[in-house]
């Protein structure tokens, strides 16, 4: 059973894995065995997350390139492959979010968030698939979003943005699974990062919301988010193709729950 997810010897590009889901992907692929890298467009963040995932116990190969550049990509990717070796699983994780009100979104905010959250997997995936083809192996996974199935208030660029990528897996899926490549996607609920610390404390009126309408009463973990990533990036998921694994306490299956209202003792 363990060896269906040794990732010994595999490597690894988490994008944006500097922090948050990012990270806690990393180090649970690092902890499998996985020769984990990460980009980030700040130096500042790649020299913290070098130091964090030392307390790990996982060397890191962090480097800076920009995931909507197809040169800088080219470039980043090429010092992967000298340094650490070919890419045998990637993550695009590298995203972005502006909550704008449609009426009032310059279409320049509009485009940056679809290049970043859509337009750069693509790129990045466009970059390593070759090599995984030529090999018949390889992982590709997208970082969806419960956006990618329904809409909020104010961040229609980004689940336009998750929405398009949803449907990129399942194209990518068309045209490479015949070479043995698995590309899927996760779609994470809400998790508890430092990013959403903000509105899950002081009784913020949104905390109220998740913990009302989860069914499993709670905001996911970072490593929830990680525990999937591994299933998705390993031996135990060969045949598991195109698919969007949504990690989300069971939001999807039943937004309408009301903690409290539909239990029954």
């Amino acid at each position: 059973m363990n060896e269906l997810f040794d990732l010994t010897g595999k490597v690894a590009l988490i994008t944006g894995g500097t922090h948050g889901i990012g990270m806690a992907i990393g180090k649970v692929l690092g902890k499998a065995g996985a020769k984990v890298c990460v980009n980030d467009l700040s130096g500042d963040k790649l020299d913290a997350c070098r130091e964090e995932y030392k307390k790990e116990g996982i060397d890191v190969f962090a480097l800076k390139f920009d995931v909507t550049d197809e040169a800088d990509v080219d470039r980043g990717i090429s010092e992967i492959e000298k340094e650490v070796g070919e890419v045998d699983i990637l993550v695009n994780n590298a995203g972005i979010i502006k909550r704008i009100p449609i009426l009032d979104m310059a279409i320049e905010d509009y485009k940056q968030v679809i290049d970043v959250d859509l337009v750069a997997p693509l790129i990045v995936s466009k970059r390593v698939a070759p090599k995984m083809i030529a090999k018949r192996s390889g992982k590709i996974i997208n970082m969806c979003s419960m956006m990618s199935v329904y809409g909020r208030n104010s961040v229609s660029a980004y689940a336009s943005a998750k929405g398009g990528l949803k449907l990129l897996t399942a194209n990518m899926t068309c045209e490479w699974a015949k070479y043995n490549l698995q590309i899927n996607g996760i779609g994470p609920g809400y998790i508890a990062t430092a990013q959403t610390a903000p509105i899950r404390e002081g009784n913020h009126p949104f905390n109220d919301l998740v913990m009302m309408r989860t069914p499993a009463g709670r905001w996911g973990e970072p490593e929830d988010v990680g525990n999937a990533a591994l299933f998705l990036a390993s031996k135990a998921s060969d045949f598991v193709n195109g698919h969007v694994l949504y990690v989300d306490g069971g939001i999807l299956a039943n937004f309408g729950y009301v903690k409290g209202e539909n239990d029954i003792d």
